[in-house]
């Protein structure tokens, strides 16, 4: 038990150094922004790899239709969230708009089919497996008590959410947080669900920063 709380703060420490570099006005993700996040996506998916005891339940898909199908129409929920928030947040704060644009300013320099097809087949499925396949749910069994699922989806949201703190962008943390809450929740109701997130994560991305930008 020992031993893997210690894994944990490791990964979790490996990932907030990799969003640092990344998104922090000190590093600006040298030498570009897309090959870090590439790496940190390799990085982080080996870690929960190594780190996981039981890995294969980590493969393993139940009701394959289920899953495509729940991921696709939840990336489109969200989307939809995330069109009608961004309309909201502009009405109240002045600065919304110019931290949406900075998030979006971004995809400058780099080919967009090849932001869309990092996003789809590595970005998406590396977070997703990480975050809840391994954050959520690593800390689900080391926290005890009856309410330790719940636990684990509050820290794990508010620690996906505060990576992003360097990029001193509000809307950026926000978006991550409402994002984090809601594939945190589907993960704490079925974590079976796991592929249908991953798919979710993957295809909301590739829309709302390239397909279908907002």
């Amino acid at each position: 038990m020992v031993e893997e709380k210690k894994k944990l703060y490791v990964a979790i420490s490996v990932a907030a150094l990799l969003w640092f570099y990344m998104f922090s006005p000190w590093t600006n993700g040298k030498p570009g922004f897309w090959i870090v996040m590439s790496f940190s996506a390799v990085v982080l998916t080996a870690l929960a790899i190594v780190f996981t005891p039981d890995r294969k339940e980590l493969f393993k898909i139940d009701k394959p239709f289920f899953q495509i199908v729940g991921g696709v129409g939840l990336a489109l929920v969200l989307w939809g969230i995330f069109w009608v928030g961004d309309k909201l947040s502009a009405l109240m704060f002045d600065f919304a708009r110019p931290e949406v644009d900075a998030v979006y300013s971004m995809k400058r320099g780099f080919p967009q089919w090849l932001i869309a097809v990092l996003l789809l087949v590595l970005i998406g499925p590396a977070e997703e497996f990480f975050w809840r396949g391994y954050v959520q749910r690593t800390f689900s069994k080391l926290i005890k008590g009856k309410n330790a699922p719940v636990a684990a989806f509050c820290i794990t949201s508010v620690i996906y959410a505060l990576v992003h703190v360097w990029s001193f962008n509000f809307m950026l943390i926000m978006a991550a947080l409402v994002a984090g809450v809601v594939w945190g929740f589907v993960y704490r109701i079925n974590p079976k669900t796991l592929p249908a997130l991953i798919i979710s994560h993957s295809l909301w991305d590739a829309l709302v920063f390239v397909i279908l930008p907002i």
